[in-house]
């Protein structure tokens, strides 16, 4: 993509502050929604998805629930709650459906370089450990979402599935673990720049890199004005979006949303963890590997420390991650400033985040124990999945940024979310979207959530109601209740995307 500097237009109808798939996606959206719409994307980096939507730095899974314990939660009395892992499959089947227009539309050429097809387990050890996946298993197998899920306890049948796992593990351990075929890998960085690609050749749509926002601030004329910072030449410029401003810049979105002047932005705040993979560099296993295995976080550990052994398809080329470990920076963005997280704290959100804080010092802990950890410490981590792991083999890569959401809950009370959320302004006129996983998983699902509450009366059109049903077909539906719906589309995507 050009790095030429473009002039800013001085005023269109929307701002995109970001160029990541959250960005893109909803780009793409109003364009087809409303072809006069004039939009500018400012992004701070030379390319678009080099960010939390790059295949390094994105858990790439196409987050789906089939694996995912922590979606999953198991109540104190021992029940298995199942509800979010129902929502986030539904909403993820939507974001297939969403690419899958893309590529019959020629919005995306070849679905290869972004989505391919590998299995999705959990495996875990220990009776506990066994009968809490069985439990999973059983609900979530009576659904319709998860019908084709596999359950076993064989060790030879397990074996079969993931060698690499079971090869030299203590025989005397009770093992089980889950499998859907048609699970998925997304490099989300490859989708984004070819969503930003073509959103660059239609007219009215101009995207500026290298281009820093530094402010939002209501406009004379109604809008709002965006202040941004060329950092090529330092020079500061500003423009006017006069309909709708999303901020969609990962970390840096929170810092954006407590300088807009709405009322919604007070009592958030946020927490940056790092992340860090474990990289296999013995093209013999990562051949002998193919799925993306989630196992149990262990007691005490928060949910985003969810450990996994990783299929991914990056560039073109397979290659196996173990992961992810917890680092801890100031930063709100791998490439930002270590005094993000000092700018993020306001006079209304300091008592939330100290009392978030308070009542999460095991995720504190485990913090601190991650940064002692040392390469052999992460490789005693890893040889839990794989036994014969050797440690020249496996190197340390960094991922990135999260900043996990924290709000306030009631009065000063400040509650730490491990979701994604979407913060709206009463007028709809912003929008900014807040967290971590499922994130991009769910984009298409979260736009399609986003747009009645900043376009009511459009939205409420038969022409938009239309075409929104066009982008998705099971826009509107529950595809967790409606199996005909679903087999549909799964066909579908799956024949479309080459699944």
């Amino acid at each position: 993509m050009s790095k030429a500097i473009r002039p800013l237009e001085p005023e269109t109808d929307i701002a995109l502050i970001g160029a990541g798939i959250m960005s893109a996606t909803l780009g793409i959206m109003l364009k087809e929604l409303n072809p006069d719409f004039t939009i500018q994307i400012f992004e701070r980096l030379d390319r678009a998805g080099l960010e939390s939507s790059d295949a390094w730095n994105n858990a790439g899974t196409g987050h789906s629930a089939f694996c995912e314990l922590n979606y999953t939660p198991q109540k104190s009395g021992g029940a298995v709650d199942i509800s979010k892992a129902l929502k986030i499959c539904e909403s993820y089947e939507l974001s297939k459906e969403f690419w899958s227009h893309l590529v019959e539309n020629n919005f995306l050429s070849d679905p290869a370089k972004f989505i391919s097809r590998v299995p999705h387990m959990s495996f875990v050890w220990g009776e506990e450990n066994v009968s809490f996946l069985n439990s999973r298993y059983n609900l979530l197998k009576e659904t319709d979402l998860f019908s084709e899920m596999k359950f076993s306890s064989d060790r030879g049948e397990i074996e079969k599935w993931v060698p690499l796992i079971m090869e030299e593990r203590n025989g005397k351990d009770a093992v089980a673990a889950t499998r859907m075929e048609i699970g998925t890998d997304v490099n989300f960085g490859e989708l984004t720049r070819n969503i930003i690609r073509h959103l660059e050749k239609m007219p009215g749509v101009t995207v500026h890199y290298n281009i820093e926002t530094l402010d939002i601030d209501p406009h004379k004329k109604g809008g709002w004005e965006i202040i941004t910072r060329n950092l090529l030449n330092d020079v500061k410029k500003s423009c006017r979006a006069s309909k709708f401003v999303f901020l969609g810049a990962g970390g840096a979105t929170l810092n954006l949303l407590k300088k807009a002047e709405i009322d919604e932005r007070k009592g958030y705040g946020g927490f940056p963890v790092s992340g860090l993979w474990l990289k296999c560099n013995n093209e013999k296993l990562i051949e002998k590997h193919f799925a993306k295995v989630y196992g149990k976080a262990s007691v005490g550990s928060p949910p985003m420390s969810v450990p996994h052994i990783d299929t991914r398809m990056i560039n073109g080329k397979k290659e196996l991650l173990f992961g992810p470990f917890a680092g801890f920076s100031t930063k709100f963005l791998k490439s930002g400033s270590r005094l993000d997280l000092a700018k993020s704290i306001k006079y209304d959100n300091i008592l939330p985040m100290i009392s978030a804080g308070l009542h999460n010092l095991p995720l504190t802990r485990y913090l601190i124990d991650q940064l002692k950890l040392s390469h052999e410490d992460r490789m005693a981590a890893l040889r839990q999945y794989v036994p014969q792991a050797k440690s020249d083999e496996w190197e340390l890569k960094e991922a990135g940024q999260r900043v996990q959401v924290i709000k306030k809950d009631h009065g000063m009370h400040g509650v730490l979310e491990f979701g994604t959320e979407a913060v709206v302004s009463a007028d709809g006129s912003v929008a900014a979207l807040l967290g971590a996983s499922p994130g991009a998983s769910t984009a298409a699902a979260i736009m399609f959530g986003i747009l009645p509450r900043c376009f009511k009366n459009e939205c409420k059109s038969a022409a938009w109601q239309n075409k929104m049903k066009a982008m998705a077909p099971s826009f509107g539906r529950s595809l967790a209740t409606d199996k005909n719906a679903l087999a549909a589309s799964r066909q579908r995507t799956s024949k479309i995307l080459n699944l």
